[in-house]
């Protein structure tokens, strides 16, 4: 059966799912989801017995109706091969009583990968299937990660080019410098003047610019989004939890429909959600954990309702997490609202014009899978420090706010379901606040002697996305403010 997918304003139905990826975004402004949540077909038990691609293939069969089951299955094997440094894809590891769920074992050592090394596949085989004749610009804001898994993928892909914008000094030096020094004739990157926030409000803007559409368009070009804004990038993210329950399984962790609890370090709120659609498809999870840093705005809107972003925005070590407006909130506000698209529309009005929005005590009620905590800066480095202690176990600056969000979750509420937490990245792309949280303040300046040195003190190799940085030259030296953005597009593709 054929599921389609609509925007989440109300101005666009019936989109087949290659179109929606095509698009990234709505011609409304809203993001596009699919008319119903499907229902996995396989039981866990069945799911228990594959690997990572079969896992991929019976999910995304689901949500991907208009693409052939070869179609499908080769753009999963070219997404989770050799690029991953473990046949797992994404392994699960016990440490201090939870299962960490390690999803930064691609290319570029953070969770991004899992969904931005099939997306490349998923848009030029939606291109063919669309006929487009253009060549396909896509167009990112990144808090950190996004920008290089986008950019790896697309590198050099036939019909694509794909430009990035990332806030300077906004970002870590090993994310910075994994932009900056990245191959591909057709890969360009920006850093702005600015917050994230500031990247990501710009590159929404120049998708609503119809002139300039119209301006591309007379050039060859159309725009497309590498964001979790695009379903083609959370779709691939629901396959990890469903992969996760089934390993548990497998490994005896777990009885077969046990519940277990998720938890998640959360900005743009993609990952959470792609949680959530996994529970809604039937994987048996009791409550979904958001954890925030010190810009707690998730955190305060499961609290009280009310979603404001009229606050100071707070530069962290987990900075992929240093956002104020968490866009793929409004899929789940969408659906809280029971599919209806006005008033979704009207409360994202709302939130472009005022700063915040109160949703209905209905909607609240539809959204009781989630909860929220916080951790900040003081609780995250003796988090990961205690935990490095105590078993060895090394997690970054993303995943030691989860893992404190955990252990006060579990402190007030004594609820000690079985627990999965998704590891986001790798600690070494976070080396610096990582070896400080474990040792105290690091006296160099040089990123390479603090990694060698976090090397020696973990017993954890450097991975090779690291390695391969230390040497390579910088390619990528654009600056521009937030209001420049444009003109940034039309001179790259000029």
């Amino acid at each position: 059966m054929e599921l389609s997918y609509q925007s989440t304003r109300g101005k666009e139905a019936g989109v087949t799912a290659s179109q929606a990826i095509l698009k990234g975004l709505a011609a409304d402004g809203g993001l596009f989801m699919p008319c119903f949540i499907p229902k996995l077909d396989k039981t866990m038990k069945e799911l228990s017995r594959m690997t990572y691609q079969e896992t991929a293939y019976e999910v995304m069969k689901l949500f991907l109706t208009d693409y052939s089951e070869a179609e499908l299955k080769s753009c999963i094997a070219r997404a989770y091969d050799s690029k991953f440094d473990t046949e797992e894809i994404a392994p699960l590891s016990k440490a201090d009583g939870a299962y960490y769920l390690e999803l930064y074992h691609g290319s570029t050592i953070a969770f991004k990968d899992m969904a931005l090394s099939i997306l490349p596949h998923l848009m030029t085989t939606a291109a063919k299937k669309n006929q487009v004749k253009n060549k396909i610009v896509i167009l990112t804001a990144t808090s950190g990660d996004t920008g290089k898994a986008a950019m790896a993928g697309f590198a050099d892909v036939e019909g694509t080019e794909i430009i990035v914008f990332y806030p300077k000094d906004g970002v870590s030096r090993v994310q910075e410098l994994q932009m900056v020094t990245q191959k591909g004739e057709n890969t360009h990157v920006a850093a702005i003047h600015g917050n994230f926030d500031d990247a990501q409000t710009g590159v929404k803007k120049i998708f609503g610019d119809k002139e300039f559409a119209d301006f591309l368009e007379k050039k060859g070009y159309q725009l497309s989004s590498a964001n979790s804004i695009n379903i083609g990038r959370l779709v691939p993210q629901i396959v990890y939890y469903v992969y996760a329950y089934a390993k548990l399984l497998s490994g005896g962790e777990i009885a077969d429909g046990e519940r277990i609890n998720v938890v998640v370090p959360t900005g743009n709120f993609g990952n959470i959600l792609a949680a959530y659609f996994a529970k809604q498809m039937g994987v048996p999870v009791k409550t979904l954990i958001c954890a925030s840093n010190d810009n707690k705005v998730l955190f305060d809107f499961f609290q009280s309702g009310t979603y404001d972003r009229n606050r100071d925005f707070i530069l962290t070590s987990s900075p992929s997490m240093d956002i104020l407006i968490s866009s793929n909130l409004e899929r789940l506000i969408y659906l809280s609202t029971g599919c209806d698209a006005s008033l979704c529309a009207a409360l994202m009005k709302e939130l472009s014009e005022k700063g915040s929005y109160t949703v209905t005590g209905e909607m609240r009620k539809k959204m009781e899978d989630f909860t929220g905590g916080f951790a900040l800066e003081e609780e995250n480095r003796s988090t990961i420090k205690e935990l490095f202690d105590r078993t060895g176990y090394l997690i970054d600056t993303h995943t030691g706010v989860a893992s404190a969000v955990y252990q006060d979750y579990k402190k007030t509420t004594g609820d000690d379901t079985k627990t999965v937490i998704a590891s986001t990245a790798s600690p070494y792309k976070f080396s610096r606040n990582v070896l400080e949280a474990i040792e105290g303040k690091q006296e160099t300046d040089d990123e390479f002697q603090i990694i060698d040195h976090l090397a020696a003190v973990s017993g954890i190799a450097v991975p090779q996305a690291v390695e391969e940085i230390r040497t390579a030259p910088v390619r990528h030296n654009t600056e521009c403010d937030a209001d420049q953005m444009k003109e940034a597009v039309i001179s790259f593709l000029d």
